[in-house]
């Protein structure tokens, strides 16, 4: 009842015409230190894919091997990122979000000087965990500092950070290798965590720790084999068979251990994910567009590549280049989309981006290998501009649903999604092509197909089925976008 008041006092304050809290003075400042984290977090998970060749030549290892560089990153942000957000909700977000820099500038160091692929894997995980700090308390500190009609307009700026790092890190990742060497994607971190660290101790508010808050230990550990085991299925199901002992075996690990968290949840006093959350509609509602938006964009990202490589030619650079139009969108509306939504609110705005982001999976769909590079590139245009559009009032929305002593969690929650929705949209991209390319190779081959054109068409089916599954997935998030509050 008390969190039902919390959020219908917010709604009337942010209503045109209300009486406006007075807003902190340095809310801008504390706004671009919280935006060296939202691109940094982001530029490190992808500025590893380019120098993934040079690695496993460096330590003589198999691709199969190296891909743990990036694999045990994601893996410890999506498993961590519940328990940071209630450890801030808790101690304080800067307290989290300062710790994190430091583990994450140390850990950088250690990758630049990893003298084994192991020791290097270990690094990035430590990297990682402190990459989650930062990443699951920054929408928290942002909402705590705005009042609620900057707060969009807010998250949008943080949005758009995210999307910078998302797009700089393969160019950047690529830059540093050739001019540098590897190792320098990694200890080009050390000035820059170094300096975040001296701004954030001035920039950013003291968070005052909540007195009597018990940590629930079962919660968090349940999260963390329940997380770890799903994002391990999705990540290597298709390596090991999606059906096979091993597969199957982590992933009833990961049912029995959500289902074991939901029951620990609603029966400890203080849990470390509060379930009465996700009875706000508004919550519930924009966390599983969120999670459909993410899993969508991550089919596209990973297909976009092979169509443009092994589809229409492009050589590496050039559909590098390609694919830099998406973010480069994203980064320019979104903005723009979160101030907006603090005038007209969040559903609508919502909706529309999402579905103007579903249009482009149907129309890659409908691309041959007659198509060229300006082809593909207006088509991801279109679609970073709706996903431009939906991030940030859908970010809002969450976190404006959330009550005030939640939003470490809330804030959590919503990088959790992002995370989850990642590494499954590549999982479904990866599954869908590889098993309706293999099934029209059987049937071409079998309606008596040369084996040279069998492949060729069975690439440009197997790719057609696996575009439609993204805008069907982002399509049904666009409706979800509908289910939330009105007032929302």
């Amino acid at each position: 009842m008390a969190e039902e008041q919390s959020q219908t006092a917010e709604r009337r304050t942010s209503a045109p015409g209300a009486t406006q809290p007075q807003p902190r003075p340095d809310r801008w400042r504390i706004l671009a230190a919280v935006l060296i984290g939202g691109a940094m977090g982001p530029i490190d998970g992808s500025v590893v894919n380019v120098a993934m060749p040079v690695i496993s030549q460096y330590y003589h290892v198999s691709v199969s091997m190296v891909s743990w560089v990036a694999m045990a990153y994601l893996l410890v942000i999506g498993t961590l990122l519940l328990t940071f957000g209630r450890l801030g909700d808790m101690v304080g977000y800067k307290r989290i979000y300062r710790l994190g820099l430091a583990v994450f500038t140390v850990a950088s160091a250690a990758c630049s000087a990893a003298p084994s692929l192991g020791l290097l894997v270990a690094a990035r995980a430590v990297q990682a965990l402190g990459a989650g700090m930062f990443m699951a308390v920054s929408p928290a500190i942002i909402t705590a500092t705005f009042p609620p009609y900057e707060r969009g307009r807010a998250l949008g700026f943080n949005g758009m950070a995210v999307a910078a790092g998302l797009a700089l890190g393969p160019s950047l990742g690529g830059a540093l290798t050739d001019w540098l060497g590897w190792r320098a994607i990694f200890y080009i971190n050390l000035p820059v965590g170094v300096a975040a660290l001296l701004w954030t101790a001035r920039a950013l508010p003291e968070g005052q720790p909540r007195p009597g808050q018990r940590f629930d230990l079962v919660g968090a550990a349940l999260a963390l084999v329940g997380l770890g085991s799903l994002l391990l299925y999705a990540s290597e199901g298709e390596t090991w068979g999606w059906a096979s002992a091993p597969a199957l075996g982590v992933l009833a690990l990961a049912l029995l251990a959500g289902a074991a968290f939901v029951v620990t949840e609603r029966r400890v006093p203080q849990p470390m994910l509060s379930l009465a959350l996700f009875r706000n509609r508004t919550f519930s509602a924009a966390n599983a567009a969120g999670l459909l938006s993410f899993v969508a964009q991550f089919v596209l990202v990973f297909l976009t590549p092979f169509l443009l490589q092994r589809g229409i030619g492009l050589d590496p650079a050039r559909a590098g280049l390609v694919m830099t139009v998406s973010p480069l969108l994203v980064l320019s509306v979104a903005p723009f989309s979160g101030a907006l939504s603090d005038r007209i609110g969040t559903r609508w705005l919502a909706f529309l981006g999402l579905g103007v982001a579903s249009l482009p999976f149907f129309l890659l769909a409908a691309v041959g290998p007659t198509a060229g590079p300006w082809d593909i590139a207006w088509r991801l245009a279109i679609f970073g501009l709706g996903t431009g559009i939906f991030q940030s009032p859908n970010n809002s929305a969450v976190m404006g649903a959330a009550p005030r002593q939640h939003l470490g969690v809330a804030s959590a929650v919503l990088a959790t999604v992002r995370n989850v929705g990642m590494v499954l949209g590549v999982a479904v991209a990866g599954a869908v092509f590889s098993g309706r390319e293999s099934a029209y190779l059987h049937q071409l081959a079998a309606a008596g197909f040369a084996q040279g054109a069998a492949v060729h068409q069975a690439f440009w089916l197997g790719l057609r089925d696996a575009y439609l599954t993204g805008g069907v997935l982002s399509a049904i998030g666009a409706l979800l976008c509908l289910v939330r509050d009105p007032r929302s």
